[in-house]
C-alpha cells in the first residue's frame, strides 16, 4: 500500500493539495471516431450536457478532447479541433463547478483553449521538442500533464521496445521535468501520466500499472488513465462497452499505489469505488 505524498499541483487560479482524496477527471470526447464514445457529443449542447452530469457525479477536472488519439487515428486540422471544443469550454467555463482540461497535442490549440476558459494542457505528446507548446503553458501558468508515449499515435504501437519500462518511463519524467523548468514551466504546474496504452505492449501496460509507485517519489502528481482501454480487452477478452468492472479495479488499485488523479468515463461508479477503497487505505 502506498500513501499519497504530499505534493502540490497549480492550474492557474486552481490549486490541488495532496495528500487529499483522490481527483476524478472527466472525459467529454467531441469527436466523431474516439474509441469509446466516439459520435455520442459532437454538438455543442451534447458536449456541455454530458460535462454538467459528469460534474455532478463527482468529476473535480472535465477533459475535453477534439481529436482521437487511439492507436492508427488520423490527425485532425487545427481549424476543426478548435470548432468542436472551444464553444464547449466557453459554455461550461461560463457556468463556473469543475476545472476544465484541454486535450490537445496541438500549441495553438491550447493557446485558444486557455483563453476560453481552460486551466490545464494535457499533453499526450509530451515526448516530442516543443517550445511553442511550452511557452503557452508557461505564459498563462496552466496546470500541464505530461504523459509518456513512444512515436505518435499514428505509430505507437508498431512493436514498442522497451529494455525496463518502468525504469524508462521514469527517466523520461525527469528529462521532461528539466527541459519544462528551463522553459519556464515550473514543476509546480507538472502532473505526470505513464500513458497507459500509448505505445506500450499489454506486458508493458501491466508492469507499469503494477508499479505505479515508482513514480510517486518524484513529488509530481500522478494522472492515470485506463478507463475502457485495450489493456483490458487484451487482458480479458472484453468489448470496450463490457469494461467498466475492470475499469474500476485499476481505478482502485491505482488508488492503492498512491496515485493522485484518474481520467475517467464512468465518473459516478469510479467515485464511489475510490472513495470506498480510500476508506479502507486510510484504516489499514
Amino acid at each position: 500500500m502506498t500513501l499519497a505524498s504530499c505534493v502540490r499541483w497549480i492550474a492557474r487560479d486552481v490549486t490541488f493539495e495532496f495528500p487529499r482524496p483522490m481527483v476524478v477527471m472527466g472525459i467529454v470526447n467531441t469527436t466523431p471516431d474516439s474509441f469509446a464514445d466516439g459520435g455520442q457529443f459532437l454538438n455543442t449542447d451534447s458536449a456541455v450536457d454530458h460535462a454538467l452530469r459528469l460534474t455532478d457525479e463527482g468529476a473535480e477536472i472535465i477533459d475535453i478532447g477534439g481529436e482521437s488519439t487511439r492507436p492508427g487515428s488520423d490527425p485532425v486540422p487545427a481549424e476543426e479541433e478548435l470548432r468542436r471544443v472551444i464553444p464547449v469550454i466557453e459554455r461550461l467555463a461560463k457556468r463556473g463547478g469543475a476545472t476544465l482540461s484541454i486535450d490537445t497535442q496541438k500549441p495553438a490549440v491550447a493557446k485558444m483553449a486557455l483563453n476560453a476558459g481552460a486551466s490545464i494542457v494535457n499533453d499526450i505528446a509530451a515526448n516530442r521538442d516543443s517550445p511553442e507548446m511550452w511557452q503557452v503553458v508557461a505564459e498563462a501558468k496552466s496546470g500541464y500533464v505530461c504523459m509518456h508515449m513512444l512515436g505518435t499515435p499514428q505509430t505507437m504501437q508498431a512493436e514498442p521496445h522497451y529494455d525496463d519500462v518502468l525504469r524508462e518511463v521514469g527517466e523520461f519524467f525527469a528529462e521532461r521535468l528539466g527541459t519544462l523548468a528551463e522553459h519556464g514551466v515550473a514543476a509546480g504546474q507538472v502532473a505526470l501520466d505513464p500513458g497507459i496504452g500509448f505505445g506500450k505492449t499489454l506486458e508493458h501496460n501491466i508492469k507499469l500499472l503494477s508499479g505505479l509507485n515508482r513514480f510517486t517519489v518524484s513529488q509530481r502528481p500522478l494522472l492515470v488513465g485506463v478507463s475502457r482501454k485495450s489493456v483490458i480487452g487484451k487482458q480479458l477478452g472484453t468489448p470496450t462497452s463490457e469494461r467498466l468492472p475492470a475499469s474500476l479495479a485499476c481505478a482502485v488499485w491505482s488508488a492503492i499505489k498512491g496515485a493522485h488523479m484518474v481520467r475517467v468515463h464512468d465518473v459516478a461508479e469510479t467515485v464511489q469505488a475510490v472513495r470506498m477503497a480510500e476508506a479502507l487505505i486510510g484504516n489499514c
